[in-house]
């Protein structure tokens, strides 16, 4: 650069100086904007075969987005997994392996499925794990049961996307054959919604018993609540995506009518509710939102509002018409994720405040700092959010 301050000695100097300085304004701009941090993976494991491959998925796009067959460590040897990625500095990192699925998910030494691994990223790392485990290869101790009485339908018939597994839980009085007929809730990853067995951690949000003994108790009224098992793509089919909106015309169009045909069911929207967490909260609100002539109530738990390459939040505000008739419930957490989240969920609550949706009347907001973004946190909350349904503030 000092180049051109010494070549041009005529009236334009001033302006070659200017676009120097620009130059070395941009330069040192790019070099703090683009500056990123090394993580690399090592994985050693003995016990992949050979037409098997090692996964890693987590909560940053870089890792997938928890999808489980996206994001492959390359072999570098018989035992040894590995990958570099770059990330900002002062991310935080959650993360597991698998090897392409969440039934082979990879297991701690003693056969059980771990925590999330985290990290905060703060300088160049390298993190190795010795892997000896996997889930398809060891049955784990976690009790397969659902409390209660429920259907279970394997591969619905989806036109749009790919077909999957509905749960429908029953409310303790429920008879077929007469004539009383039940609100429904629908939930998002249904496999964690009722059963440890087939839940992602091990942990479900234990909506069966909590139901039941609210139900029991005379917390709630009875309701119907129908899981909807996710997918390999759940991150596109529960974001403001094409699949998203395929997802959407499903329940919609596909699936609330099988349900209110073929069980007893109040099928107006007064009666008809959406639920879920992290991007099923966003998804929840989107179907709300987007069709509020189908459903009153949306449970947003932990919802990922906007976050890295989401943005749901735009939408709402560039909505001009006039305000929709939906009560929201937003809850979240304060550790790792749930922090991440938190600049998103103020967005959305100042939007819609700006829309005329008032706290406390339309939407109810709950933080727990101390929570995790996991099933047992959100199962924790779960006895507010079931009653916030039947609340008639």
């Amino acid at each position: 650069m000092e180049i051109l301050f010494n070549i041009f000695h005529n009236k334009n100097i001033s302006i070659m100086r200017k676009i120097t300085l620009t130059l070395l304004v941009s330069t040192f701009l790019s070099l703090v904007t683009y500056s990123q941090i090394k993580v690399t993976f090592k994985v050693y494991t003995n016990s992949v075969k050979e037409n098997e491959s090692v996964f890693i998925t987590g909560n940053h796009s870089e890792l997938g987005e928890w999808i489980p067959n996206k994001v492959v460590l390359q072999k570098t040897d018989s035992s040894l997994w590995t990958k570099t990625f770059l990330f900002d500095e002062g991310e935080f990192l959650e993360f597991k392996f698998t090897k392409g699925d969440w039934n082979k998910e990879a297991l701690t030494d003693d056969k059980t499925v771990p925590a999330n691994y985290k990290l905060t990223v703060i300088e160049d790392t390298t993190l190795t794990f010795r892997i000896n485990y996997w889930k398809d290869e060891y049955k784990i101790n976690i009790p397969d049961t659902i409390t209660g009485r429920y259907v279970h339908i394997k591969n619905f018939d989806a036109s749009e996307i790919q077909d999957r597994d509905i749960i429908i839980w029953l409310p303790p009085d429920y008879d077929s054959t007469n004539h009383k007929r039940y609100p429904v809730l629908y939930m998002h990853d249904g496999q964690n919604v009722f059963n440890p067995a087939t839940s992602t951690l091990g942990f479900d949000w234990r909506i069966d018993e909590i139901a039941d003994s609210l139900i029991s108790l005379g917390g709630i009224p009875s309701l119907i609540v129908v899981g909807i098992y996710n997918s390999g793509r759940r991150f596109y089919e529960y974001s403001n995506t094409d699949e998203g909106e395929k997802y959407m015309r499903f329940i919609v169009n596909e699936l609330k009518p099988f349900i209110d045909k073929n069980f007893n069911t109040l099928s107006d929207r007064d009666n008809t509710f959406v639920g879920g967490s992290s991007m099923g909260g966003l998804i929840s609100f989107m179907l709300g939102w987007e069709y509020p002539e189908i459903f009153s109530r949306m449970l947003c738990i932990s919802p990922a509002f906007k976050i890295r390459n989401v943005d749901y939040v735009s939408v709402v505000k560039k909505y001009s018409g006039q305000k929709k008739p939906l009560k929201v419930y937003i809850d979240n957490g304060g550790v790792g994720l749930e922090a991440e989240l938190q600049s998103g969920i103020d967005e959305m609550l100042k939007v819609l405040s700006d829309k005329g949706y008032k706290l406390n009347e339309d939407i109810v907001w709950i933080k727990d700092e101390e929570a995790e973004h996991n099933e047992i946190a959100w199962s924790k909350r779960a006895p507010k959010f079931l009653k916030f349904l039947f609340d008639k503030n």
